[in-house]
């Protein structure tokens, strides 16, 4: 998983990404399932834009930089891969297993991932407008890395996220922007929301017992009918908590 890697450098490196996955020639799902058949757990810049992989087992494998806008990932077995730097826009995972993988400055926007298991993984990319209803996003790793900063906040982007009903008990969620999502019924049990954006997020009916919210914006968030608000920590020095909606 990456860690602290210089910032500077992953720029470098998604630079050259470019213009690798511009001139690659993308693969079939005959192909991919040859190359799995293979051993071959590299599979790094793969490009496989729309292409069917659903079911397909990828458990372990190094897809670092894979171009897979649009790719059918339903079910896909992808515990513990790398997808570091992947783009995955406009996909659908749905009930994929990614347990443990990683998923730094990662591209996700608008994906379909209801129902995935994502338990254990490190997420730190641009998730806006993903769809995460019923998924288990329990433990997760988003968390920015403050030590390792020097181009401005790196952050989980999950703004106009749908995650209803979703799973995030003891997520690590500091400094992510969680603005206008929609977490209806989710389970944020433990969860460290510190410093996060969850300006006009819908917690109705959320679980946030042993949260943590100090220094997160509240501002216009929906809080009705939460359960375990009182054992929330730093509540009051949320910012904006005047602001934000407890009851109807």
């Amino acid at each position: 998983m990456i860690q602290s890697t210089n910032w500077l450098t992953w720029i470098g490196v998604a630079a050259v990404l470019v213009i690798t996955q511009a001139s690659a020639v993308p693969l079939t799902r005959q192909q991919i399932e040859a190359r799995i058949a293979a051993a071959a757990a590299d599979l790094t810049n793969l490009e496989a834009p729309g292409v069917d992989l659903s079911g397909l087992d990828f458990r372990g494998a190094r897809l670092f930089g894979a171009s897979l806008k649009g790719a059918n990932l339903n079910k896909a077995k992808l515990r513990g891969c790398n997808l570091d730097l992947a783009v995955l826009r406009d996909a659908t995972l749905v009930e994929a297993d990614l347990r443990d993988a990683s998923l730094f400055a990662s591209v996700l926007a608008n994906a379909d991932m209801t129902g995935a298991d994502l338990r254990g993984a490190r997420l730190m990319g641009n998730m806006e407008r993903a769809q995460l209803d019923g998924a288990d996003l329990t433990e997760v790793k988003g968390s920015s890395d403050m030590a390792n900063q020097p181009m401005g906040l790196i952050r989980l982007v999950l703004t106009r996220a749908r995650l209803k009903g979703a799973k995030l008990n003891r997520a690590e969620l500091s400094r992510a922007d969680l603005s206008y999502a929609d977490l209806r019924d989710a389970d944020l049990s433990g969860a460290n929301l510190e410093m996060a954006k969850l300006v006009g997020a819908d917690l109705t009916g959320a679980k946030l017992d042993g949260a943590r919210l100090a220094g997160a914006e509240i501002h216009h968030a929906n809080f009705t009918d939460a359960k375990g608000l009182a054992s929330v920590r730093g509540l009051e020095k949320a910012e904006g908590r005047e602001f934000a909606i407890f009851e109807k």
